[in-house]
This record gives C-alpha cells, structure tokens and sequence, in this order.
C-alpha cells in the first residue's frame, strides 16, 4: 500500500488566496454534493459486500475498486484544502490517478479475511477507531497549528516548507489508512505512524 502527495517545488500564491477565500464555494459545495451519491452508493455495496466478503472471503472487485475510487477522491479533495497541493481536485471515482498530486497504490485482495471482516464489524470501534482516533486527535492539533504557519509561508515566500508538508502528508496518509482498513478494502492493520 502507498499513499502519497506530492510536495511541489512552487505553490501558488494566487491558488492559496483563492482556495481560502471562495474554497469553500468552488471546491468544497459541488464535491459534498457529489460526494453524497457517492457515499449512499457505496454504503449499499459497501453492505453487500460484507455479506459478500463473510460467505466467500473475496471482495467483489467492481465493489472494490469503487470504495476505493471513493478514498482517492476523498485524499485528492483534502489535500487541496489543507492547500498540500494546489490544483483543483478531479470529481469521480474512476478516476486514473496515475497523473495526480495525491494518490493510493493498493493491490486487491484475491481473498479477504473473514474472520477480521466480522471482527472489525464487532470490535472495530474499541481495537481501531478509539486507539487511532486518540492518538490522530493530537496530531492533527499540531497539524493544523503547521497548516495555519504553512499559509503565511507560502503567501510570502511561495514554499511550504518540507517538514511540515511530511507531517501533514503522515497525518492525511494514517487517517486514509484507517479508512481503508475499516471499509475492508485491506486486511492490513492500519500502523500508528504517518510514515
């Protein structure tokens, strides 16, 4: 599995101030609500897959490559507005990110893991959301300290400055992991660290 974001040599100045004043028109109303057919969609494969996963231990690959369609998009529309690319991000599941800032390298699973598939149904909230999710909390308060300081670096000097765009990358790529993990799409358990 690899997700990865692109640090750019240059970032716009012109794309940081457009993106922070009308974003949120622009980029964030026409995604959400594309976004929400995507989701009702995939939250009914996403169920059918369950019982798929649970009596046949494979992931109908159609199903699969749509969920995961949905986590591209998903990382390629955050990475925007944390402003750790610039660009405006592509709409659509089946999108080939192979050109893209953002993406997500993972090989489907000839077979998937029933009895994790039932456990993190069960359990999943306890032994994956609460322990990730506690420890992203803070990370992410530190994130967004650096992303408040990144916007003034780059609006003046037009850098993002590398140790800061990694971190942030580590926090988006842990968070993607956990997604992708909780959402059956690998049988890998998510790592507490952004690397």
């Amino acid at each position: 599995m690899k997700i990865s974001v692109t640090y750019q040599e240059n970032y716009s100045r012109g794309d940081l101030l457009l993106r922070s004043f009308f974003g949120a028109f622009y980029i964030v109303l026409p995604h959400v609500f594309m976004l929400f057919f995507a989701l009702f969609w995939s939250s009914i494969i996403s169920f059918i897959s369950f019982w798929v996963i649970l009596f046949t231990g494979n992931y109908p690959r159609s199903f699969w490559e749509f969920n995961l369609g949905l986590q591209k998009w998903n990382l390629r529309l955050n990475a925007v507005l944390s402003n750790l690319v610039d660009g405006y991000p592509d709409f659509w599941v089946n999108k080939n990110n192979d050109d893209m800032l953002s993406n997500i390298e993972l090989e489907y699973p000839e077979t998937s893991n029933r009895g994790t598939v039932l456990l993190r149904l069960l359990f999943g909230v306890i032994y994956v959301y609460i322990p990730h999710m506690f420890v992203l909390l803070f990370r992410s308060i530190a994130g967004n300290v650096l992303m408040f300081l990144a916007w003034w670096v780059v609006l003046f000097t037009g850098k993002y400055p590398q140790s800061w765009h990694e971190f942030n990358v580590g926090t988006l790529r842990w968070s993607t992991r956990v997604a992708l993990y909780m959402s059956y799409l690998t049988d890998e358990y998510p790592p507490f660290s952004g690397q």
